[in-house]
């Protein structure tokens, strides 16, 4: 049966949603099945429970968000009814950080009255997750532990990656993109990505798939790419703060890797940073 799924190594799946251009995955084990991500609202969340069904009649073990950002968590409270007592897994800052995440997002949704999503997102009750860890946790899916590990930080505070060894696949979230550059927020942190990165390649094999949060599977050398770049965004902002350009120039006057008005909050939060 054709589902939508893509097998990238031996019951590791990937979807890839025309929504926000976001890759969902599935991890089975002998026993239950691990999914990592939860989509945009209830409504998409729902549609991922109905496509993880279409997959394996497995029991769902985990849901694992990779971090805080409303189309990787917002569709959690819809896994949770399909899969009563599953686990919500995330980086201990998640809860922390969700709650004030969630207000922002739908102060923006309710001022575009023109956003196809705004209504499903304002509608969505948002369910934070419930088992958190500092730097690593585990799970037996039956026949198989997959291993989710908090790298560092880098897109924002509570980055995880979802490593299964067996199979030598990466769920990355988006501390990779292959749909365009790194995505830099209000709330990443751009000196610190790049050790970030050289952590999570420290994680890699030369054969290793890495699933990017948005985009297509990717591979090590990519992400070793990808590392060069946040390399040259920190060293830039560096650079500029302490030759004393003020943070309202310094995206004008770097040179930089990707184009400026993508690096304004690179720019604003690394000064941040060093002036702490």
């Amino acid at each position: 049966m054709a589902t939508g799924w893509t097998e990238l190594a031996h019951r590791c799946f990937v979807r890839r949603y025309d929504s926000f251009d976001l890759s969902c995955g599935i991890v089975a084990g002998g026993e239950s099945l691990l999914v990592v991500d939860s989509r945009v609202s209830a409504v998409e969340g729902a549609e991922l429970a109905r496509h993880v069904r279409e997959l394996s009649s497995l029991p769902v073990n985990a849901v694992v968000n990779t971090h805080v950002h409303f189309d990787h968590t917002f569709g959690n409270g819809a896994l949770r009814q399909a899969w009563p007592g599953v686990q919500l897994v995330a980086h201990e800052s998640v809860p922390v950080t969700l709650a004030e995440h969630e207000a922002r997002i739908k102060r923006l949704y309710t001022d575009d009255v023109h956003d196809t999503l705004r209504d499903d997102v304002l509608a969505t009750e948002v369910v934070p997750p419930d088992t958190v860890f500092s730097s690593l946790w585990s799970v037996d899916l039956g026949d198989r532990v997959v291993e989710v590990v908090h790298p560092g930080r880098g897109h924002t505070d509570g980055d995880v990656v979802i490593r299964v060894p067996d199979s030598d696949v990466a769920y990355a979230g988006d501390l990779v993109e292959e749909s365009g550059p790194l995505s830099y927020g209000p709330d990443c942190w751009p000196l610190e990505w790049p050790q970030t990165l050289e952590l999570l390649i420290g994680l890699l094999g030369p054969e290793t798939v890495v699933v990017p949060g948005h985009g297509a599977p990717v591979d090590k050398q990519f992400v070793l790419e990808q590392r060069a770049d946040a390399a040259a965004i920190a060293g830039q902002v560096h650079q500029l703060a302490t030759a004393g350009v003020a943070v309202d120039e310094a995206a004008q006057r770097g040179t930089w890797p990707y184009a400026t008005e993508g690096l304004v909050q690179a720019v604003r939060r690394g000064y941040s940073h060093l002036s702490r």
